[in-house]
């Protein structure tokens, strides 16, 4: 696709952009345990593995004044002012979208020839417990509690997060961070909010973040509480210390956000924490825990030890399962942010996600994959499974309306007050643009617009599993998956060409990363049965 390479010039991407503004990679390596990990060639590939000709992409593509064009691409911009183009062209200048329209004239710039291929936004996804990276599909078959029936005796709470997660060492938090990071970016999704409940110590979320960093994906993470308690855990006050040392910058591509979860005792204090230094406040609310009678005080402004503690724009609330209608009002009316998990609240008893109840107030909601010890990671998962509830729902009620009537009427016209059924542009809406709103992005990322920086997506058009294609939105939510995803551009830089991720050792990372899974299940003492049926 690029030009150059194509014309059998191979060109050199490994080049990578300045550090980012706090304490330097090599710092970190010296002082902390993932250096091991960090330092043993993960991130860049062997000799076996140099690059052919056509294994790259623009040269230097993301540094300054590095200009190229992706040229002749089916474009969904998700700009409504901008709209979207049959066939475009989007010039790329550093990280910056400089322009996007037919046949631009543009010389001595590079190209990515995306004819056949659907130009469209990195998804966004605003809640990820990567750190569950290592435990994928542990949980298969798992609920969040335990009730007393078999296929619940091994569940969320009690192994991944008291028994699991206390045992992580620093090393083991950054190669999920890294192998989990790669994976999404891998599937298009650019943009993560990392919420690893894993902060046993300073080590231990530097780590993270050092992870996050190192990936080369957009993030923000979330700074949560120690699962398990563990002793010497700094949670929430070294909040302070993260935010002056990795986060002085507001350009770069990792940000922060304050988790202040409300069934953990004294959460007030987290709450200021976040507040005082300027952050979001993230936090899961699902009613399996009891927290609706906390959640509604918090609604009627009489949160907290202080009993003060009120909802805000800041707040990013995640689930949204079982609470009131008063509390929903007061989440609508302050214009707080909510992050549905559709797969993940089905499959593992979190409550009915309040699909309906987020229309039927206005508030558009993003999405978010949650575990990965349970359910994928991609983004075409999440959006499926979004519109297919909503629609089952709503004409599941419709059909009711019609067998309530005398006769029966076996196919109604929608009553008055139904809900619209939602559509493929709908959900795309909700994993990019509304995405990148719910963690305060939106100036940066979530659409193809003039003067954003450039996370972008090309989608294969032409695949066996798409072709011929006769409608974009709906070739994308009905029919893609990540074998669909062939380039993957962060902040202008290419990070996956031609469906092969760029600068990974990946047969590398994945040897770490089973060597840290055996070690998490030893510490654990959970045997590894890889036909368990719960």
């Amino acid at each position: 696709m690029c030009r150059l390479c194509d014309e059998g010039r191979p060109q050199d991407h490994a080049a990578s952009r300045d550090d980012p503004p706090h304490a330097s990679r090599r710092e970190f390596l010296k002082t902390t345990t993932a250096a091991a990990v960090a330092g043993a060639g993960l991130l860049t590939t062997s000799q076996a593995e140099a690059a052919r000709p056509d294994d790259v992409g623009p040269v230097d593509s993301g540094r300054p004044g590095r200009r190229y064009v992706i040229r002749g691409g089916h474009v969904m911009t998700m700009d409504p002012q901008l709209g979207d183009f049959a066939q475009a062209d989007v010039l790329v200048d550093g990280k910056t979208i400089v322009d996007v329209a037919p046949n631009l004239d543009v010389r001595g710039a590079g190209v990515i020839d995306a004819r056949g291929r659907i130009v469209m936004p990195g998804f966004v996804d605003t809640h990820h417990h990567l750190f569950e990276t290592v435990l994928r599909s542990f949980l298969a078959n798992g609920i969040l509690l335990p009730d007393g029936t078999p296929p619940s005796v091994i569940n969320y709470f009690q192994y991944i997060l008291l028994r699991f997660a206390p045992v992580y060492r620093p090393e083991d938090v950054y190669i999920n961070e890294v192998f989990g990071s790669l994976s999404q970016l891998d599937a298009g999704v650019t943009t993560t909010h990392d919420i690893s409940q894993i902060h046993h110590s300073p080590e231990h979320s530097d780590a993270a973040i050092q992870g996050l960093v190192d990936s080369g994906r957009r993030a923000a993470f979330g700074y949560f509480e120690s699962a398990g308690a563990v002793p010497g855990n700094q949670y929430p006050n070294d909040a302070r210390r993260i935010r002056r040392q990795w986060f002085s910058s507001e350009d770069q591509l990792v940000t922060m956000i304050m988790g202040g979860e409300i069934y953990l005792p004294g959460y007030e204090a987290a709450w200021n924490i976040g507040r005082e230094l300027g952050l979001q406040v993230a936090a899961h609310i699902v009613s399996g825990f009891g927290m609706r009678p906390t959640f509604d005080l918090i609604a009627d402004g009489k949160g907290g030890d202080s009993g003060t503690l009120g909802f805000g724009p800041d707040n990013l609330f995640i689930h949204m399962t079982g609470m009131s209608d008063d509390a929903w009002q007061k989440v609508a009316n302050v214009g707080a942010a909510v992050s549905l998990a559709v797969p993940i609240e089905m499959v593992m008893r979190h409550g009915m996600p309040p699909i309906l109840k987020t229309q039927s107030l206005g508030i558009e909601p993003s999405l978010s994959v949650d575990v990965e010890c349970t359910l994928t990671a991609d983004f075409f998962t999440q959006m499926r499974a979004a519109m297919g509830l909503q629609r089952a729902l709503v004409n599941q009620a419709i059909l009711d309306f019609g067998f309530a009537q005398d006769p029966p009427n076996y196919w109604p016209a929608p009553p008055v007050g139904t809900p619209d059924l939602l559509t493929t542009q709908d959900v795309l809406r909700y994993a990019t643009v509304n995405g990148a709103r719910d963690l305060r992005l939106d100036h940066k990322i979530g659409s193809i617009t003039r003067g954003k920086e450039a996370d972008i997506v090309l989608l294969d058009a032409e695949a066996i599993n798409v072709a011929p294609l006769n409608n974009v939105p709906g070739a994308v939510v009905s029919l893609m998956d990540r074998s669909n995803v062939e380039t993957v551009i962060v902040a202008g830089k290419v990070r996956k060409w031609k469906g092969k991720l760029l600068d990974a050792n990946l047969a590398k990372l994945r040897r770490d990363l089973e060597t840290s899974r055996d070690r998490v299940f030893d510490a654990a003492g959970i045997e590894q049965d890889l036909f368990r049926r719960f």
